[in-house]
């Protein structure tokens, strides 16, 4: 070993693990001792994995098992973020391996680094036949990580409806549960415009109606700021949710959706449900047009006065969208604003918006008015 050098004879030993070469790693073992203490007691790599942990990331059931019965390794290794083996195997769908583990008694609701389990990896890769090992051997559905997630809330995240009907059927009682900021399954799956699966939620669990986050924000809010118009649609046949409900900060969804320039979701707002196209928001009284100049969404702002919004609103202090443009620093935004017919005229301070731009393209633009 010490013509190679421990480092190189480590990357040898992870290349044999990886490509799942069995017979090989065997004999480079078996006609060396210190090759063998290195495989036992290494911790390769910054991750500072053991060869079992490759091995069940990559799926190696016979190394795995040769490791274990052979070598006599600990399955309850684990690496600088306190991964197991069992870890690896389930966050990468190896079934086999996942059940060679629990087998040998590997500990099913061990914790790594965020504390995060085994069953809650297995929930980012919407592996049913996985999660049902790790369940049949009495994992918890109801942990949470640093965040206050549950593998159901990892679930919803994902997406997969048929994990979802699965893990409400071994706890119906699962869906009760929310972060630490609040947020509940129906906020996530509702953010990530899973259809079907915020139908299961409706239908199955019992939310309350636009319940909030601890920013106010609801599932209705969620999903029309993602642009999911389809999602926001249904909360609102199923749930009854509200499309006019607002923030902690005092913002409705009209708002948000200018701030994420979503054209559709605002056609949605607008055009489908009546809502006030010039609606102010927070104490500063912004309208969408505020908000959509201040994030730099031109065509935002061009629907949004196609759906006859108007151009020369002011907010508390007197600033036009022009302005917003220029606190955003966006000089696109505030040259069509300016071809729009937008003039730039002094706040209630007397400040212009050409006073509140620092980047010279934005200057030139405000100062060639």
């Amino acid at each position: 070993m010490q013509v190679m050098g421990e480092e190189n004879i480590s990357k040898h030993l992870i290349k044999l693990v990886q490509d799942g070469q069995l017979n090989t790693l065997q004999k480079e073992i078996n006609n060396d001792d210190d090759i063998k203490e290195l495989v036992v007691r290494g911790h390769f790599g910054r991750s500072g994995d053991t060869v079992l942990h490759y091995a069940g990331r990559h799926g190696h059931l016979d190394i795995i098992k040769y490791l274990v019965e052979e070598i006599g390794m600990d399955i309850e290794l684990y690496n600088g973020d306190y991964k197991r083996p069992l870890h690896e195997a389930a966050s990468m769908s190896h079934a086999s391996c996942v059940s060679y583990l629990l087998t040998r008694g590997a500990k099913v609701d061990s914790l790594k680094k965020a504390d995060w389990t085994p069953l809650m990896m297995a929930c980012t890769r919407r592996s049913l036949e996985v999660m049902e090992l790790l369940l049949g051997a009495g994992a918890s559905a109801s942990l949470k990580n640093k965040d206050g997630w549950t593998a159901f809330h990892i679930a919803c995240r994902e997406g997969d409806p048929a994990v979802i009907q699965h893990l409400l059927l071994v706890d119906s009682e699962i869906w009760r549960t929310e972060s630490k900021t609040k947020r509940t399954p129906l906020h996530t799956a509702a953010m990530h415009g899973y259809e079907e699966v915020v139908r299961i939620l409706l239908e199955r669990c019992e939310y309350g109606r636009d319940s909030k986050d601890s920013c106010g924000v609801t599932p209705f809010m969620d999903a029309l700021r993602s642009g999911h118009v389809n999602v926001a649609k249904l909360l609102l046949e199923k749930h009854q949710a509200s499309p006019v409900a607002v923030d902690v900060l005092g913002v409705p969804p009209l708002h948000q959706v200018c701030v994420t320039g979503q054209e559709g979701a605002l056609h949605y707002l607008v055009g489908e449900l009546g809502v006030d196209v010039n609606t102010k928001a927070t104490r500063m009284q912004l309208t969408g047009l505020h908000y959509a100049a201040k994030e730099g969404h031109t065509s935002t702002i061009k629907t949004l006065l196609e759906l006859g919004a108007d151009l020369y609103a002011t907010d508390t202090k007197g600033r036009t969208a022009l302005h917003m443009a220029s606190i955003g620093q966006h000089a696109a935004t505030a040259a069509a604003l300016l071809s729009l017919g937008l003039r730039d005229s002094a706040d209630a301070s007397g400040v212009r918006a050409a006073q509140l731009a620092k980047k010279p393209d934005l200057r030139t633009v405000l100062q060639s008015e």
